[in-house]
């Protein structure tokens, strides 16, 4: 994936970055995880033998647009 050059709302330019996953203890980068969340009263959602990508968030500097793609490397 390569960054969009302008933002598609009003063609301002757009910055890399992510959105910050807080959890106990750590600082982690979002990720964007295959179909739909099965709760568990232990862990929060059930993970096991799911695909899992980050995901890259775009920021235009004027207007804030934000614009994410997880795209598998």
């Amino acid at each position: 994936m390569t960054q969009p050059a302008k933002c598609p709302k009003c063609a301002g330019r757009m910055e890399p970055g992510f959105v910050l996953d807080q959890t106990y203890g750590a600082n982690l980068q979002a990720e964007w995880v295959d179909g739909s969340p099965t709760p568990t009263g232990w862990t929060g959602v059930k993970m096991k033998g799911r695909d899992r990508i980050p995901v890259t968030t775009y920021r235009c500097e004027r207007c804030g647009y934000l614009e994410s793609f997880a795209t598998p490397t």
